[in-house]
């Protein structure tokens, strides 16, 4: 199935949790935040659930939550909740964009359409709202990249929001491109899209990442070793590159020992929303073997 929607990995976007009406949150919620910070999600659960009158803060919270731990049904429910009562957000439009895309993803084949038609609703929502939104941008543009034609999809209209994503952000533009290059198999034009996108942003790892990972799927293994390499002198212990690159070495069932020593750096270090999570380490982890 299609890939749309999928807020929890690491692409065109970056961060997750966005504050609304700050003036309104408690201590109760900071304390929740903090938990859902360090990753603590069901600690998170149990403090808002003490919360006697939830807001919009509140319901935001749970449904992200609710959504990094794969409930995607709880985190609509929640979300929508959220969205009663800010119904001109673009953040939580794109939240439920981003439950609807997962649950098009990973559920029946029966819902999936439908899912996937709530997801693009919801996305293209959101960036009418705040044209500004760079998250509501990326994920819209991830829905016309994967999505099929006949779900609202297609490469032009991807192609469509290259020139917004640009004036956001020229980097995370260049990545887009490259996105879209590839779908069209043009390799070295991707290529080029990915190192503008590397030298524009040098204070971001994933951008290297992108890099290293192109390489190593287009057989260029000593290539993407070198990217790897230079990364891991720049950013040494950064959480996102310890699983790529053993994402990486376990796909191409090479260097798993060294995968395993990266996994096991990555499982015994702090983790936040933003980086993969803890069982999808895991998982990776019994694949290295012995």
């Amino acid at each position: 199935m299609w890939n749309i929607g999928n807020g929890m990995t690491r692409g065109l976007m970056s961060g997750f949790c966005i504050v609304l009406g700050a003036a309104a949150q408690t201590s109760e919620w900071h304390h929740a935040h903090q938990l859902y910070q360090q990753t603590e999600y069901v600690q998170s659960l149990a403090v808002l659930a003490g919360i006697s009158s939830k807001g919009v803060d509140e319901f935001q919270l749970i449904g992200q939550c609710y959504m990094m731990q794969g409930n995607f049904k709880q985190a609509g429910e929640a979300f929508e909740k959220a969205l009663a009562l800010a119904p001109r957000s673009s953040e939580l439009h794109r939240l439920l964009g981003t439950v609807y895309g997962r649950r098009a993803e990973t559920g029946s084949v029966f819902t999936a359409a439908g899912n996937a038609r709530k997801a693009k609703q919801y996305f293209e929502r959101a960036v009418e709202l705040d044209p500004g939104n760079r998250e509501a941008v990326a994920n819209l543009f991830e829905y016309y990249l994967e999505a099929p034609g006949f779900m609202g999809g297609g490469l032009d209209k991807a192609e469509s929001l290259i020139a917004r994503i640009v004036r956001l952000d020229t980097s995370a533009g260049h990545l887009a491109f490259a996105q879209l290059e590839g779908k069209r198999k043009r390799y070295d034009a991707e290529e080029d899209q990915l190192r503008r996108a590397a030298a524009l942003a040098p204070g971001q790892v994933g951008r290297m990442i992108d890099l290293a990972k192109f390489l190593s799927d287009r057989g260029r293994v000593k290539d993407s070793d070198e990217v790897f390499n230079e990364t891991a002198r720049i950013f040494q212990d950064s959480p996102e590159l310890l699983f790529s690159r053993a994402e990486t070495y376990i796909a191409q069932k090479r260097n798993l020992k060294a995968a395993r020593q990266l996994l096991e750096r990555y499982l015994s270090g702090p983790l936040t929303p933003d980086d993969p999570p803890r069982e999808r380490a895991r998982t990776l982890l019994g694949k290295t073997g012995n």
